[in-house]
């Protein structure tokens, strides 16, 4: 019952320049008031593409149906909403690859098993700049074997140990995980004294 394991994320990517994107131009506050997550997508970065006037690379026809989105440093940073992560997801990515990422947001993605695997500066901008010359080409992230591989070659990739075992294992729903633990869950309870209080 637990989550779907992650270890391969493949398709195209998007490459979203510039370095401390912050939440609330992933997804403007506006837009937080929804009761589900639901056509968050089509809001991701929206005052970013109204000022870009259709030049920002998610209105590009060439990044179309992007699965990877490749970013700059510290991305995601600012306030904690969940929103951020789903807004992506609701667009289709199904994994970041970066410099770094704000603390809060890798752990919501990582609840939504979505990896964000960073490289080092010199890999990264390789990468960006092979996925901008050939938008259709195939980007891998493998967290198997821990890599980022594209046309231009295959490069190491760091995921935290915790966060990798969790995508690995399907363990990173925890929901599932819970639900999965149930059985235990009422087998201990049933043997704390205090719980008899709350009768069955």
């Amino acid at each position: 019952m637990a989550g779907a394991k992650i270890e391969r994320v493949a398709g195209r990517a998007c490459v979203i320049r510039g370095n401390d994107i912050d939440t609330d131009r992933i997804i403007p506050a506006r837009f937080l008031r929804c009761v589900t997550f639901d056509g968050l997508g089509e809001h991701a970065f929206e005052d970013d593409r109204a000022q870009a006037k259709e030049g920002h690379p998610l209105d590009d026809e060439r990044f179309a149906g992007a699965r990877v989105l490749v970013v700059g440093q510290n991305f995601g940073s600012g306030s904690s909403r969940e929103h951020a992560p789903q807004a992506l997801l609701g667009r289709g990515f199904q994994a970041f690859v970066g410099a770094s990422f704000a603390e809060i947001f890798f752990g919501n993605c990582t609840a939504l098993g979505l990896p964000c695997v960073t490289l080092n500066e010199s890999d990264l901008g390789d990468l960006m700049a092979a996925v901008e010359l050939d938008p259709s080409q195939e980007v891998v992230v493998d967290l198997v074997a821990g890599t980022v591989s594209c046309r231009a070659g295959s490069v190491p990739a760091n995921l935290p140990k915790a966060a990798r075992q969790q995508l690995l294992g399907g363990n990173w729903d925890a929901t599932s995980v819970l639900l999965e633990a149930g059985s235990a869950i009422e087998s201990t309870a049933s043997q704390l004294p205090y719980m008899s209080r709350f009768g069955d």
